[in-house]
């Protein structure tokens, strides 16, 4: 692509692209077939490659990053699916903190499509409490073995490579001695058992480590370091990874408009007043989203503590956008067939996921207003 274009220039010249690949798109795959799904997902991410939007995701103005995410949000183009946690978390993490051959390694293959990443954070004694982790890497040499457990890793089963952590220092204080390793899923000891979800789908897995070899090499920042690295990389999840959902749940408010009409609920006032409410919170995330992004760009890349402002109204945000889409269904909110229906369960998970609300509301007290720390 070159030189970026003038931003209303980039925005008509992707909305072009976009009308005119997405009606070649094949029919995406069923929910539940994970090989599809990653097949379908790889294709897209090769297509905005190919075409010279990929790159956009980490090396262009926080302006034309928008317009990247607006634009396809609302063409419904695929979302990153898959691959997300490859572009919208290790990805920027590696960028921010690898080395260059780190970066010359693992980058391209993210932006392509090449290859999918999974994230290994949480453990069953170790979920918004992320420094209890009790993983560990005893280094032998030029690699590490690893032994533990991870639980709640999203698409582990089709991935190709981990974002992990382990602890590498035992006797440490608790938020040291960790360390951000990137771990091959195909190692000899790994071990994927998904686990079903209650809306039926299976896109999270147990990951089991049995003396797992890595090597020295595939660890990003230095030994014991790793929490700082999580810092960035949480960063990342809470600031920017949201910004495309964000703009599809705007959408989605449209669609409940459109619906309510069709269906007679137009007529209740609490219908057309959580509509208006609802818009007016989303629309004061995008602008927080885009505010985030900007600052993130002036102080070097890695977005601030504004995230979870971000992360903690739009996980509640979600809850009530479904929440309402179930008022507009009536009976039908009962069937599962239905998008609005799984998307409102999984919607329960967004207060835990990338941080519990609590987490978020003890980061933006303390950090933010400066208020002490509870006792």
């Amino acid at each position: 692509m070159g030189d970026l274009a003038h931003p209303e220039e980039f925005r008509a010249g992707l909305r072009d692209w976009l009308a005119r690949v997405l009606p070649t798109l094949p029919d995406p795959p069923s929910p539940d077939d994970w090989p599809g799904r990653r097949a379908y997902d790889t294709a897209w991410q090769r297509m905005l490659h190919d075409a010279g939007y990929a790159r956009l995701h980490w090396s262009a103005s926080p302006v034309h990053r928008l317009i990247l995410l607006e634009e396809t949000e609302r063409a419904g183009a695929p979302y990153v699916g898959a691959n997300f946690v490859g572009l919208l978390h290790a990805g920027p993490t590696i960028a921010a903190e690898g080395t260059d051959a780190q970066r010359e390694r693992w980058l391209e293959p993210i932006l392509r499509g090449d290859e999918i990443w999974c994230q290994g954070f949480s453990e069953p004694g170790a979920g918004s409490d992320l420094a209890s982790l009790r993983t560990r890497a005893v280094r032998d040499g030029d690699s590490y073995t690893v032994t533990g457990s991870k639980i709640w890793t999203s698409h582990a089963e089709i991935a190709d490579w981990c974002e992990l952590l382990v602890r590498t220092d035992p006797g440490a204080p608790r938020h040291r001695g960790i360390s951000w390793l990137a771990m091959p899923m195909d190692a000899p000891g790994v071990t994927v058992r998904p686990l079903r979800t209650l809306a039926g789908s299976t896109e999270f897995a147990e990951v089991f480590l049995d003396g797992v070899r890595i090597p020295v090499a595939n660890r990003i920042g230095a030994e014991n370091d790793g929490w700082r690295v999580t810092m960035v990389t949480l960063s990342f999840e809470r600031g920017t990874a949201f910004a495309g959902e964000i703009v599809a749940c705007r959408r989605t408010l449209d669609e409940l408009a459109d619906a309510a009409r069709a269906n007679g609920r137009w007529v209740e006032p609490g219908i057309r007043r959580g509509l208006g409410r609802l818009a007016a919170h989303f629309t004061a995330l995008w602008r927080l989203v885009q505010a985030n992004v900007a600052e993130a760009e002036r102080t070097g890349g890695v977005p601030g503590t504004g995230g979870s402002v971000v992360k903690l109204r739009y996980a509640h945000a979600r809850q009530e956008l479904f929440d309402l889409a179930a008022l507009v269904l009536g009976d039908d909110a009962l069937d599962l067939d239905h998008p609005w229906v799984p998307a409102r369960l999984s919607s329960l998970a967004y207060t835990i996921a990338a941080g519990t609300s609590q987490i978020q509301r003890n980061i933006i007290a303390e950090r933010i207003l400066g208020l002490p720390k509870g006792g």
